[in-house]
């Protein structure tokens, strides 16, 4: 019986998300061509503003299909002294495509909308691919060390990609989000990679050298977000549709943006080493508590 429940609940969940999603993304695409047909500031700030309203519909819609699982308990810490009005760089670990719902869901009332650095691949995705597009949000590819020893000439592609996208976030606050491990967390993926952590990838440290070099003093604070799913570890976003998902634990922790954080990524090479080991103590911080977080509901569910 409780087989059946969950394959009916996750049948539900994906045909509601689907609806949801073409519903909102519609109006995004049709503002986007818009957008892209006359690009005159004075129209593109008005098109901008209107396809943040309707992703915070998305949110909103999201956040109402989450609250339909009885079971769910959020345990958040650290939402204090945000603000819509400000700019904010969020950089998070990534764990699962959940992950992305549950920063739209948790952050939608309190910062200004999210906007994601996203792989290649998902411009292709029906309607959302289209949608991310109108939102000015930066599509990355990554090349391998393999290929980028072939074609030295795609070094730093990315990078210029983030450079031209923030740009446009002079304009508005804006919250720019970077899963800086650059993919989901596996124990294969950390196993191949030979990540020096236990629960985390190692952390790319481009993408937001060059935001914070680009945006730096705009930046009001970085939102350093740690999320775990101490009682759905191995597949939370199925978990989530399925209405399994029985935690979501979420630490927001605000840290200042330094002027020792703004400098040439990619061709000054003190201050690449410099960044990169700020980078890392964040993450080892990181690492330990989410080992503390999976300890603490362990030992409270025995």
């Amino acid at each position: 019986m409780s087989r059946l429940l969950a394959a009916i609940t996750l049948l539900i969940s994906i045909v509601l998300t689907i609806l949801l999603t073409v519903a909102c993304s519609l109006p995004i695409i049709a503002a986007g061509i818009i957008k892209f047909l006359l690009p005159f500031p004075v129209i593109w700030r008005g098109v901008s503003a209107f396809c943040n309203g309707m992703m915070y519909c998305w949110c909103e819609g999201l956040a109402a299909l989450l609250h339909l699982n009885p079971w769910l308990k959020w345990d958040i810490d650290g939402l204090e002294n945000l603000d819509k009005k400000n700019w904010y760089l969020l950089i998070c670990n990534h764990h699962s495509w959940a992950d992305i719902v549950v920063l739209c869901v948790l952050f939608r009332k309190q910062i200004p909308m999210n906007k994601y650095f996203l792989k290649q691949q998902l411009a292709w995705v029906p309607f959302m691919g289209l949608a991310c597009w109108a939102l000015d949000m930066p599509f990355m590819k990554r090349y391998s060390r393999s290929y980028l020893l072939r074609h030295p000439e795609r070094r730093g592609k990315d990078v210029e990609t983030t450079r031209r996208s923030c740009e446009k976030f002079r304009a508005h606050p804006t919250t720019i989000v970077n899963f800086v491990e650059g993919s989901r967390f596996t124990e294969e993926k950390r196993a191949g990679t030979r990540s020096p952590f236990k629960h985390l990838l190692a952390p790319k440290a481009a993408g937001i050298a060059m935001a914070l070099n680009v945006l730096g003093k705009q930046f009001d604070k970085l939102l350093n977000v740690t999320l775990c799913y101490p009682e759905n570890d191995k597949t939370p976003f199925y978990d989530m549709l399925s209405g399994k998902v029985t935690r979501i634990v979420v630490r927001v922790d605000l840290v200042p943006v330094d002027e020792a954080l703004y400098g040439d990524y990619l061709n000054d090479k003190n201050f690449k080493r410099r960044f990169q080991s700020w980078l890392n103590a964040l993450w080892n911080e990181k690492d330990s508590q989410i080992e503390g977080i999976k300890s603490q509901y362990k030992n409270a569910g025995h």
